[in-house]
């Protein structure tokens, strides 16, 4: 797994945000390789779960070429996609950074942790969106269009 201890620091403040806010929460996770490999399993859990949101991790830190760049837009593009065809709040919060220095800042300590907001995010337009469903449990019919 590509940039395994700031993942692993992103992964664990997630954690323990979502589960000190809400105990009760069910924090199910799927691992992948690299950031490239998200959107196909966030599709997968679109799909075939009832999940009130999904909460995208990942680290990519710039190299010498513009193949960052290239795998951060095209996952922010497929998850943005996703969460619009889905009705579902998907929380893009895959990293991309310059180095490793500035990837210890946002996934580790209390300054600029995104774990930290991802977590706050995931839970926030979770509520949002089950106050939605319950204004308007039924989609608008073509013809009111």
């Amino acid at each position: 797994m590509y940039n395994e201890a700031c993942m692993a620091g992103l992964l664990e403040s997630t954690k323990n945000e979502l589960l000190s806010i809400m105990p009760s929460a069910s924090v199910p996770l799927f691992r992948v390789p690299g950031a490239w490999e998200i959107p196909v399993c966030a599709e997968y859990v679109l799909q075939y779960t009832n999940a009130d949101a999904i909460i995208a991790l990942g680290v990519v830190i710039r190299g010498e070429t513009g193949h960052a760049d290239i795998i951060t837009n095209s996952v922010a593009n497929e998850l943005q996609k996703m969460a619009t065809r889905h009705l579902t709040p998907v929380i893009n919060m895959v990293l991309h950074v310059n180095s490793e220095q500035e990837a210890r800042e946002r996934c580790f300590g209390d300054r600029m942790n995104r774990g930290v907001e991802a977590a706050r995010a995931a839970l926030n337009m979770a509520e949002l969106f089950t106050k939605l469903h319950t204004a308007y449990p039924t989609p608008k019919k073509e013809e009111d269009e």
